[in-house]
Parts: C-alpha cells; sequence; structure tokens
C-alpha cells in the first residue's frame, strides 16, 4: 500500500510538473491532485524537495535502463538504438526529461542520491559508447564521446521543445537527430 501511495504521489508530482513547472508543486497541490493529505505528501516525500529527489532518481534509473536494455549487432546500432529510445523518452516522460536535463532550476538542489543517480546514468552512457572506440582508449577520451553523443541528443531534444521548432519544418526531427549521430560516428570511426 506504502509503494501504491507513493506511485500515486509521483503520477501527481509527474502531471502538476509536465503541465506548470517547478513552479506548480507545491505541496498543497500534489495532494489535492494525488487525492491525499498534505500531511500524506510530508510522511511519504518529506516535502517538495524529497518528491523532485524521486522524481529525479525515477527519471535517471529510467534512462539508465534504457540504456541498459540495448542489443544490437554493432556498436554503432546499439549506440543509435539508445539514443532513439532517448529521443523517445524526451517525449513520453517529458516532466522526467526536463527536472533531469532541464536549465538549473534555484529551487531545486539535487541531493548527494539524486547525484549518485545522474553519475550511474553518465557511467553507463560512456560504456555503451565506448565500444565505438578502441579498448585501448583512455577513460578521458571514452567519457569525451560519451559527451559528444550525449550533447547531440540532447541538443535535437533542446531544439524540438524550443519555441523555433514551430516555426520551421521540423517534421521527423528524431530521424534527423540519428542520421546526425550516425553521421558524427562514423566520424569517430575515421579518426
Amino acid at each position: 500500500m506504502k509503494s501504491d501511495t507513493r506511485q500515486q504521489i509521483l503520477a501527481a508530482s509527474s502531471k502538476l510538473f509536465l503541465e506548470g513547472g517547478i513552479h506548480a508543486l507545491s505541496v498543497r497541490a500534489i495532494a489535492k491532485q494525488a487525492g491525499l493529505s498534505t500531511i500524506g505528501i510530508y510522511s511519504h516525500f518529506n516535502g517538495k524537495q524529497g518528491i523532485l529527489d524521486a522524481l529525479y532518481i525515477e527519471g535517471f534509473n529510467n534512462v539508465t535502463q534504457v540504456m541498459k536494455s540495448v542489443k544490437e549487432d554493432s556498436p554503432k546500432a546499439s549506440v543509435l538504438e539508445m539514443c532513439r529510445q532517448i529521443l523517445d523518452f524526451s517525449e513520453h516522460s517529458a516532466a522526467h526529461y526536463k527536472l533531469i536535463f532541464g536549465a538549473n532550476m534555484t529551487e531545486y538542489t539535487p541531493s548527494e542520491d539524486a547525484l549518485q543517480a545522474a553519475a550511474d546514468g553518465f557511467i553507463t552512457l560512456t560504456k555503451v559508447t565506448s565500444s565505438l572506440v578502441e579498448h585501448h582508449a583512455s577513460l578521458i577520451e571514452k567519457q569525451e564521446i560519451a559527451m559528444e553523443i550525449w550533447a547531440l541528443t540532447h541538443g535535437y531534444i533542446g531544439l524540438n521543445n524550443h519555441e523555433i521548432s514551430h516555426h520551421i519544418d521540423w517534421g521527423n526531427w528524431k530521424e534527423r537527430a540519428l542520421k546526425a549521430l550516425a553521421t558524427h560516428i562514423d566520424a569517430l570511426a575515421a579518426r
């Protein structure tokens, strides 16, 4: 029952966050959306910061699971499939995406546990993308590749979420992103 209530609170929080951003996440609004008392919110999450931490951790755990689940025939195909799934995640889990990858929010500082979830996500990304380079590459080189893939993926997501995407022919943006990523991966292989 306790985990059902936690999920109910997280679902209500995600909905409010998606609709109105961090400013919509008052304990009172979350309680009303979840059909619970404000005391219930505090007893499960210690307030708004605890809810944001739980959403942040859940979001990074979901992204990490996506990255770990990719099993393709070639390193290039694996990285492209991972990126495709992250592009999809940015749409079907938009609230989580905005929280974990959005601009710095002055109202929320991730806890140590939340930062560890983010670090675990980057470690997983580095493992997946390191298959694109030779095994003797240094950790720094592997992390640099991971950051390049990360930047391209999130750059396209950012552009898709930006107002400019409504003023240009932006159809099939995910395929454009994957094409740019494939080009970059081919350039990495040619180095």
